[in-house]
């Protein structure tokens, strides 16, 4: 008896000795966890910026091609895409996405309709540069959040929220100001925000990761821009080949410049909340409305002023919103 109380008794002595190092064991487990997080977050972060402000930068790139015809440069833009996509696929192993959104017919229906609107969301943005409407793009995809929600809300059956109704209402204002002071819709703007706030719904629909999206949109896309350039090719109209060296390398890196700043969202989005990313994407618009006036000297006047400031009143609000949202709900 004597024994067994004495072994007892060493056992919860040995178990008292064993119990600091298991803290510090949990303690250790739990920092690395924490100093994990924070390091994959400042990689989203970091992510997240090089995608926005490669995309605020698009007006540069887009200006110095804006000489060739923009249904050419979008064709180059699907077909070198297309082209850098392929390479990205076989080194990330991706073709298996890609088979199995081909083969189901529902997805493959979402993405033809995807294809239409982000061929024309480009064409649009191309256009938009190359005839100096840059303010106008900027404009179109400020706005682009608050159509977002008015979509959420038509065909998702989404509830809006006092202070949505009021950043709507100022964004129908900023529009309206603008339409009556050119005496006609600002085109540019609004095609541009309506059709990508539909692309991103239908995409939100479709169960593809981005890259697999992006490469069955090009691939449908590849056999028209490809046709094209053969025609502009033989018949002696398009500008690559061509003796401009200038032209020669600007046109392929198209679809470098589509590819690697969508691989960059990505991987930002998987290590970022979405509320991060909601306030990251004003980077974008932001750039294009500073290149826009102060380095292509784009007219800002005060009626411009006015509408902006609508849209900026109407954001600052929606932001607001979503944050608070995002507090609630963590409480």
């Amino acid at each position: 008896m004597y024994g067994q109380q004495n072994s007892l008794s060493i056992r919860r002595k040995n178990l008292y000795k064993r119990r600091p190092y298991t803290a510090r064991c949990l303690g250790g487990i739990l920092t690395s966890s924490i100093h994990d997080t924070a390091r994959e977050t400042r990689k989203g972060v970091g992510y997240g910026l090089a995608a926005y402000l490669l995309w605020g930068f698009f007006p540069f790139y887009f200006k110095e091609v804006a000489h060739v015809a923009p249904l050419e440069v979008l064709s180059h833009r699907i077909a070198w895409s297309l082209i850098t996509l392929v390479i990205l696929l076989a080194v990330t192993r991706g073709w298996a996405g890609v088979r199995a959104a081909l083969g189901q017919q529902k997805t493959l229906i979402t993405l033809c309709a995807t294809t239409i609107l982000i061929s024309t969301n480009w064409f649009v943005f191309i256009f938009a540069v190359a005839h100096d409407q840059i303010l106008q793009s900027s404009f179109g995809y400020f706005i682009n959040p608050l159509v977002s929600v008015l979509l959420g809300f038509i065909f998702l059956g989404e509830r809006l929220r006092l202070l949505q109704v009021v950043s709507l209402a100022l964004a129908f204002t900023g529009v309206l100001v603008l339409t009556l002071h050119q005496g006609s819709a600002p085109w540019i703007s609004l095609v541009l925000a309506v059709t990508f706030a539909l692309y991103g719904l239908l995409r939100k629909i479709a169960p593809v990761d981005s890259l697999t999206g992006l490469s069955v949109e090009t691939l449908l896309l590849f056999p028209a821009a490809s046709g094209y350039l053969l025609y502009l090719g033989f018949t002696g109209k398009g500008a690559f080949p061509s003796a401009a060296l200038h032209d020669n390398i600007l046109l392929p890196m198209a679809g470098v410049i589509t590819a690697i700043p969508l691989l960059w969202f990505s991987a930002a989005a998987r290590r970022l909340r979405l509320a991060t990313i909601g306030f990251m994407q004003y980077i974008t618009p932001t750039l294009h409305f500073l290149l826009a006036v102060l380095a292509y000297g784009e007219p800002f006047s005060l009626v411009h002023l006015a509408s902006f400031s609508c849209i900026w009143t109407g954001l600052a609000l929606y932001s607001y919103d979503a944050a608070a949202g995002m507090f609630s709900a963590r409480r």
